[in-house]
C-alpha cells in the first residue's frame, strides 16, 4: 500500500513540474539494499562557467614622450621665404621645394620651414619644428611630416605624416606613419626628377593614429605630434626609437597642396613645366601642380662615411634672404644682408 502511494505521489508531482516548467529533467529514482525506493532527486543541465575578457580600449597609452623635452641639438636652417619667392633654395630637379605660396603667389608663413632640430631621450626622438608664420592650424589643412632614410641613398623608408587639428599637448589621433615597401619614394634615383615617373611612394600604412590602429607593430604609442607658439608655432613629433633604431636621415615636409603620400617625391611624377616655379625669374614661373609646399635637406645622425647624397645638408649655418628687417620679427636676430 506504502509503494503505491508513494508511485502515484511521484506521478503526481512530475505533472505538476512538467505543466509548469517545460520539460523536465530526468528522474532518478535511489534504491536502499532493502528495495525500497526513499527519494526521488531532479538533475538541472550543467551550465558552463562565464567566460571574462578584458577589453583594453586601443586608445589607452602605455608610454607618452616627455612634457619637457630635451634639449635639442644643433639648428638645421632652412631657406625663408618670407612674403616674396625666395632667391634661392627651390630646385626642383633634386626636389628641394621651397614652394609656401598658393598658386597665385599668396606668401602662406605657416608653411614655411625656418629650422628644425633633434633630440632625443631614453625612448623617444623629438623632432621640433619652427616655422614663419604663427599658425599651424591654419584654414588651409597644413599636413606636416617627417620623412626617415634608414640607409643612405635618398630614398625615405618611414614618412611620420601629421594632419590639424594641432594641439598644445601630446596627440596620437592626427598622426600617422606610412613606409616605403618597393624603395620607390624617390622614383627611380634620388639625386634627380624622374618625371614622368609610375609608382607608388609611401604605400603602406604601418601606424593610423585616426583610428587607434596599429597595423604591422602592436604600438599604440608609435608616432605623436603637438604644438605650441612661443614665439613662433613650433610644430614637434615624437616618436618611439624602436621605429629607426639609432642611425638615420631625416628631413621635413609641411604640404597644403597636393599632400598625396602616394606621390612621393612630388618631382618624380610632375614635369617641371606642370609643377610651376616659385621664381619671377624662372622659365616656368608661376606655381603650377606642385605648390604650398616647404621641404628640407636631409640631416644625418650617427651617420658617417655618407658620400654624395643630393639631399643631405652641407651646413647648418642660418642662410640668408632678402626678407626687409621687421621690429616685430622674432627672427630680427638675424643678419641679413
Amino acid at each position: 500500500m506504502l509503494m503505491r502511494q508513494l508511485g502515484i505521489l511521484f506521478i503526481f508531482i512530475t505533472l505538476v513540474f512538467s505543466a509548469s516548467c517545460g520539460p523536465a529533467p530526468t528522474p532518478i529514482l535511489i534504491y536502499l539494499p532493502t528495495g525500497t525506493a526513499t527519494s526521488t532527486v531532479l538533475t538541472e543541465t550543467p551550465q558552463p562557467a562565464p567566460v571574462v575578457t578584458t577589453v583594453v580600449p586601443l586608445t589607452d597609452h602605455l608610454m607618452t614622450p616627455a612634457a619637457v623635452t630635451p634639449l635639442p641639438g644643433h639648428l638645421v636652417y632652412d631657406v625663408e621665404s618670407a612674403r616674396r619667392a625666395a632667391p634661392y633654395g627651390d630646385s626642383y630637379k633634386v626636389n628641394l621645394l621651397e614652394r609656401p605660396f598658393l598658386q597665385n603667389m599668396k606668401y602662406t608663413p605657416d608653411l614655411d620651414i625656418v629650422t628644425f632640430n633633434l633630440s632625443e631621450d631614453q625612448d623617444w626622438y623629438y623632432v621640433s619644428i619652427e616655422l614663419s608664420g604663427d599658425n599651424p592650424n591654419n584654414s588651409l589643412g597644413i599636413n606636416y611630416g617627417v620623412e626617415i632614410d634608414l640607409g643612405t641613398d635618398g630614398f625615405g623608408d618611414f614618412l611620420i605624416w601629421a594632419k590639424p587639428p594641432y594641439k598644445t599637448e601630446w596627440e596620437t589621433s592626427t598622426v600617422q606613419v606610412y613606409s616605403d615597401s618597393n624603395h620607390d619614394s624617390a622614383g627611380v634615383s634620388s639625386s634627380r626628377s624622374d618625371a614622368v615617373f609610375n609608382g607608388n611612394g609611401y604605400d603602406t600604412l604601418v601606424f593610423d593614429g585616426p583610428t587607434s590602429q596599429y597595423i604591422q607593430a602592436a604600438d599604440p604609442d608609435l608616432a605623436w605630434v603637438r604644438t605650441s607658439a612661443d614665439p613662433r608655432a613650433v610644430v614637434q613629433f615624437a616618436f618611439k626609437k624602436s621605429l629607426t633604431g639609432p642611425a638615420f636621415m631625416l628631413g621635413i615636409v609641411a604640404d597644403a597642396g597636393l599632400k598625396d603620400v602616394s606621390k612621393f617625391s612630388y618631382n618624380d611624377y610632375f614635369l617641371e613645366a606642370e609643377a610651376g616655379s616659385p621664381l619671377r625669374s624662372g622659365q616656368y614661373y608661376p606655381l603650377g601642380v606642385v605648390y604650398a609646399v616647404d621641404n628640407t635637406c636631409w640631416e644625418a645622425y650617427n651617420m658617417q662615411n655618407l658620400g654624395f647624397i643630393s639631399k643631405l645638408c652641407s651646413s647648418s649655418e642660418a642662410p640668408t634672404t632678402n626678407r626687409p628687417q621687421n621690429d616685430n620679427s622674432p627672427s630680427s636676430t638675424l643678419s641679413y644682408p
